[in-house]
C-alpha cells in the first residue's frame, strides 16, 4: 500500500483557518470574533517566525533528503504556504470589514486621523504631547544608509513626506509604534454618551506627523503600517565553559539578527517607499511579501477594549469548584484519601494553588519538586514555592529555559528563585523537559507520605481559564515513585539516564518508552481486530505528525480497528482507500483552546486510559522528557471516556479532518451538541449530585 501524508505546515495553516472561521461565524459574540482575529494573527506571526524560517533554512540542504522530513520538498511547501496565506489574508480583511460594520450597529467606531471632531483633534494632540511623543523616535531613510535594526514583534509606520514645490519628490522615514509602553488603543471623548470611539496608536501618530516633522517644513504626509517577521531560531553555542542560562541569554541577543521571513504591508503604501523597504530588508520574490489592509499586528486585538454593551457571560462559561473540595476540607487531606481529576477550565484551578500553599505552611512537609514550562506572569504557583522555601522546605523547580518565546521570562524566574534558596534544574542537554509533574513529600507519625499531581497542561493559572486540560491529583505510591525517578534524572543527568527512566512502571515517559507503549497498545488492538473481536482506540491530541505512529494507525485501520481522533491542530494522516475501518478524525475549535492529550485503548474491555503531556510528534516522543499517567480509578476512567464521547458527538464546533483540508463543519440530524457547553453541564451535574 502506498502511504500518504499531509505536510505538517499545510495542516497547521488549515488549523489556523479554523480559528479564522470562528471570527467569521456571526453566531459568535462580537467581542470574541475580534479576539479570534487577534489569535489568528498571533498564530500566523509565530508560524512565520518558527516554521517558515525553518523551511527556508532547510532549502540549503538537498531537497531529496528533506522530502522525507517534510513530506514534500521545502520549496514546494513554501510556495503553497504563500498562496494559502494570501488567500487567508483576503478572508481576514473581508471579515474585519464586516465586523466593523457590525460594531457600528453597537455604536462602536474605529476612528482614524481623517475623521475626528474638533474636540477629538484637540484630545489627540494633547494625548500625543503628554503620553506618546517621548516614545516616538523617527528614523529617516536614505538609499545609501543601512536599514536600522527592526524589532520582530513591533509595528511600524512607513512615512512618505514632501513639500508641494518639490514636484512630487519625497523623503521617507519609519516610526516604531510604541504600543509596548503606551498601549495600542486610545478611547476618545464623544458628544453622544452611547457612542464609543476607539483610535489606534498608529493613527494618533499619523495625525501628529506635521508636529513630529515640523522642523523640516513638509506639507504633505502619507503614512502606512507594515511589520517584519523574523526567524526566531535561537542558536545555542557549544562552549562547555558557558552554562545553559548564559547560552540562552546570548541566544536571545543573537535572535535579534534573525533574517526576515515575512513582510506585511498596507497595500496603499507609497510605491517608492515600498520598493525602498524591500531593497533595504534584502527581500526577494521567494520571500513572503504580503499586501494587506491598513491594520497590522492584529494580535493586540485579543485585548480589544471592553466597549460593547454589557455581555452576559453564559453560566456554561464559568468555572466551579470540584465537588471533592466543596466541604472545606484541606486539599492535602482529600487527595491522601482518593484521586481527584480536575478538568479545566470547567473546574477552578484554585485547588492546585491551595495544595502548594498548604505544603508551604505544613510543618511536616519536607520537600516539593515541580516542573515549570510556562508560568503565569504573576504566578501564584511561584509565590507558593517561594514561601515554601522561606519556611524551610526543600524546593526544587525544573525550569525549562528553552521554552520557545518564554526563554526571557524563565530566566527571570531563575533569577528570582535561586536567591530564595530554591534549587533550579535546567534539564538534560538537547532534551526539553515538557512533562507536567509535581511531588510533595511529608513526614508524619514516623511515616513518609508522598502526593502531588500530573497534568496535560502547564502549571499556569492564567491559561487554565481558557485552556482545556486534565490534571490528576493523587497519592498513588507508584506514580510518586516514578516522578521521583524523573527528578533524580533531571538533578544529576548521566549518559545512561534512559535506563533509569526505563524502570518507571506507573508513568509512561519520553524519550522512547511512550512511543514503545503506544505501539504496544496499537498492536494489541490490531491482534483483536484480526481475531474478529472488538478493537477500538480514541486519541485526543493537539498535533499528530509522527510518521511512524501514523503508519501504525494505517496498519490498525487496515486491520479493522475502530479509530477515532480529536486533533486540534496539525494532522498529517490521510485515509487510504483500502482501509477496513476509516479513521474518523475531527477538530474542535471553540471559545476554549482544546489542549488535553488523552489516549484510550479498548484492550479487551479493560479500557486503558492515559492523560499525557506529549503530542504525537517526533519532537515530543524522541527529543523531550514527557510523561503520561495511566488512570486507574474506575469512576475517573468513566469520566474521561464520557468527556471524549461528548467531544466526538460535537456537531456545532467540530470540523472534519479530511484529505482536502476543507474544514467542513460536522452537521447531522443528531441532537445538537456543542461539546464545550455539554462538558460543562456534564461536570456540573456530577458536582450537584454530591
Amino acid at each position: 500500500m502506498s502511504l500518504h501524508f499531509n505536510p505538517r505546515d499545510i495542516t497547521w495553516l488549515s488549523f489556523n483557518e479554523r480559528v479564522l472561521q470562528e471570527a467569521m461565524d456571526e453566531n459568535v459574540p462580537l467581542h470574541l470574533r475580534i479576539r479570534f482575529l487577534g489569535i489568528f494573527s498571533n498564530n500566523l506571526d509565530e508560524f512565520f517566525r518558527v516554521r517558515v524560517a525553518g523551511l527556508k533554512r532547510a532549502m540549503d540542504f538537498k531537497e531529496k533528503v528533506l522530502a522525507e522530513s517534510f513530506y514534500q520538498p521545502p520549496s514546494k511547501i513554501l510556495q503553497k504556504i504563500n498562496d494559502t496565506v494570501i488567500t487567508q489574508q483576503h478572508d481576514f480583511d473581508r471579515t474585519w470589514k464586516k465586523i466593523q460594520s457590525e460594531m457600528a450597529e453597537h455604536n462602536v467606531y474605529i476612528k482614524t486621523s481623517k475623521n475626528l471632531s474638533s474636540k477629538q483633534k484637540e484630545f489627540v494632540r494633547q494625548y500625543f504631547d503628554e503620553t506618546v511623543e517621548a516614545n516616538v523616535i523617527p528614523i529617516l531613510l536614505h538609499e545609501n544608509t543601512p536599514m536600522p535594526y527592526m524589532r520582530d514583534k513591533s509595528l511600524y509606520l512607513g512615512v512618505a513626506m514632501r513639500k508641494k514645490d518639490w514636484n512630487y519628490h519625497s523623503n521617507y522615514a519609519i516610526i516604531e509604534i510604541p504600543s509596548r509602553f503606551v498601549g495600542r488603543f486610545v478611547l476618545l471623548p464623544t458628544e453622544d454618551p452611547e457612542e464609543k470611539n476607539v483610535m489606534l496608536l498608529e493613527d494618533v501618530i499619523t495625525f501628529n506627523l506635521p508636529h513630529i516633522f515640523s522642523y523640516f517644513g513638509y506639507d504633505e504626509f502619507a503614512a502606512n503600517a507594515f511589520k517584519v517577521t523574523k526567524d526566531a531560531e535561537m542558536d545555542i553555542d557549544n562552549d562547555i565553559k558557558t552554562n545553559l542560562a548564559e547560552k540562552i541569554e546570548k541566544g536571545l541577543k543573537n535572535r535579534r539578527k534573525g533574517k526576515p521571513t515575512r513582510f506585511v504591508f498596507d497595500k496603499d503604501m507609497d510605491k517608492a517607499l515600498l520598493e525602498l523597504l524591500i531593497r533595504k530588508l534584502n527581500l526577494s520574490k521567494k520571500d513572503s511579501i504580503i499586501p494587506g489592509g491598513k491594520i497590522h499586528n492584529f494580535k493586540h486585538f485579543m485585548d480589544f477594549p471592553d466597549v460593547f454593551e454589557k455581555y452576559e457571560r453564559p453560566v456554561e462559561r464559568t468555572s466551579f469548584t470540584h465537588q471533592a473540595f466543596e466541604h472545606g476540607e484541606r486539599v492535602t487531606d482529600v487527595i491522601l484519601k482518593h484521586d481527584v481529576l480536575l478538568t479545566f477550565p470547567y473546574h477552578t484551578y484554585t485547588p492546585v494553588i491551595d495544595l502548594l500553599r498548604e505544603a508551604a505552611m505544613d510543618p511536616d512537609v519536607k520537600s516539593i519538586q515541580i516542573t515549570a514550562y510556562r508560568l503565569a506572569s504573576n504566578s501564584k504557583i511561584s509565590n507558593a514555592l517561594i514561601y515554601a522555601a522561606r519556611n524551610g522546605k526543600e524546593v526544587t523547580v525544573m525550569l525549562e529555559l528553552q521554552a520557545r518565546f518564554d526563554e526571557e521570562s524563565n530566566l527571570m524566574w531563575k533569577e528570582m528563585f535561586e536567591p530564595e534558596g530554591i534549587t533550579v534544574l535546567t534539564g538534560i542537554p538537547d532534551k526539553k523537559v515538557h512533562a507536567k509533574l509535581c511531588v510533595i513529600k511529608k513526614r508524619a507519625n514516623n511515616k513518609t507520605l508522598q502526593y502531588g499531581f500530573v497534568s496535560t497542561g502547564n502549571f499556569n493559572e492564567k491559561t487554565a481559564r481558557i485552556y482545556g486540560d486534565h490534571l490528576i491529583m493523587t497519592s498513588d505510591r507508584g506514580i510518586m515513585a516514578d516522578i521521583n525517578k524523573v527528578f533524580n534524572v533531571l538533578r544529576k543527568p548521566k549518559e545512561d539516564y534512559i535506563s533509569v527512566l526505563k524502570t518507571c512502571k506507573n508513568l509512561v515517559v519520553c524519550p522512547q518508552f511512550m512511543r514503545d507503549k503506544i505501539v504496544h497498545h496499537i498492536d494489541k488492538e490490531i491482534e483483536e481486530a484480526k481475531a474478529g473481536r472488538k478493537a477500538e482506540m480514541i486519541i485526543k491530541a493537539n498535533s499528530v505528525s509522527d510518521r511512524a505512529l501514523i503508519t501504525k494507525l494505517y496498519e490498525a485501520a487496515e486491520a479493522g480497528v475502530v479509530i477515532r481522533m480529536i486533533v486540534r491542530g496539525i494532522y498529517c494522516a490521510v485515509n487510504q482507500k483500502d482501509f477496513k475501518e476509516k479513521i474518523k478524525a475531527i477538530s474542535i475549535v471553540d471559545e476554549y483552546l482544546e489542549h488535553a492529550r488523552v489516549m484510550y485503548f479498548y484492550n479487551k474491555g479493560s479500557e486503558d486510559i492515559y492523560i499525557s503531556s506529549a503530542d504525537w510528534m517526533t519532537r515530543n516522543l524522541d527529543y523531550r522528557i514527557e510523561a503520561a499517567a495511566k488512570i486507574t480509578d474506575k469512576n475517573l476512567k468513566k469520566e474521561i471516556k464520557d468527556i471524549l464521547d461528548i467531544q466526538l458527538s460535537d456537531n456545532v464546533k467540530a470540523r472534519i479532518l479530511d484529505k482536502k483540508l476543507s474544514n467542513e463543519y460536522i452537521r447531522n440530524d443528531q441532537k445538537t451538541c456543542r461539546s464545550q457547553i455539554e462538558t460543562y453541564r456534564y461536570l456540573k451535574a456530577k458536582a450537584s449530585k454530591k
